[in-house]
C-alpha cells in the first residue's frame, strides 16, 4: 500500500507536470487530507485589465478550481487504500468538477496570491470544498465552492 507521502509526492509531481500550471505559475504548498493551498505571483500575462493592472477573473477562478480539485482528490485518496500508481492513475482520471460558483470581491491586486480550500464533505462519489483566494497582503479577492466527482 502507498503511504500518505507517496501519494502527496505523486500527485504533486503530476500537478507541477501540467503545463497550464507551469504557464500560470501555481505551485501547491498544502496537500492534506482536510486543507490544501497553492500560490503564484503577479505575472503581466495574468492580466484581465490592464488599466486596473489586476488579475483576470478567469485566473481567479482557475486558482480556485485547482485548489479544490487538489483537496477532493488528496481527501478522498485520503480514505482509500492504494496499492500502486496504477491505482493513483485510474482514480485521478475519473475525477471532475461538477460545479464551481466563484465570487469576485475585489480586483485582484498583489504581488502574490494563496488560494486555499478546506473540505465541507467528502463522500465516495462527491466531494464539495469552500475555496478562498487572497493577496500577499492578506486582503480576500475571492472565494467559492466546488462540487467535484470523485468516485
Amino acid at each position: 500500500m502507498l503511504s500518505k507521502q507517496e501519494i502527496q509526492l505523486w500527485l504533486t509531481s503530476v500537478f507541477n507536470s501540467l503545463n497550464f500550471n507551469k504557464n500560470l505559475g501555481l505551485n501547491i504548498t498544502i496537500c492534506e487530507s482536510d486543507k490544501a493551498e497553492i500560490r503564484f505571483a503577479w505575472d503581466d500575462k495574468l492580466m484581465g485589465n490592464p488599466m486596473q493592472k489586476i488579475l483576470h477573473g478567469g485566473v481567479t477562478a482557475t486558482a480556485l478550481d485547482t485548489v479544490g480539485g487538489i483537496l477532493a482528490i488528496y481527501s478522498r485518496l485520503d480514505n482509500m487504500d492504494i496499492v500502486n500508481q496504477e491505482q493513483l492513475v485510474e482514480f485521478t482520471k475519473r475525477v471532475g468538477t461538477i460545479d464551481l460558483r466563484t465570487d469576485y470581491l475585489r480586483p485582484g491586486r498583489g504581488d502574490e496570491f494563496i488560494a486555499s480550500a478546506k473540505l465541507i464533505r467528502s463522500g465516495s462519489r462527491v466531494c464539495v470544498c469552500r475555496m478562498e483566494l487572497h493577496n500577499n497582503k492578506g486582503d480576500q479577492i475571492a472565494f467559492g465552492t466546488g462540487t467535484y466527482l470523485v468516485g
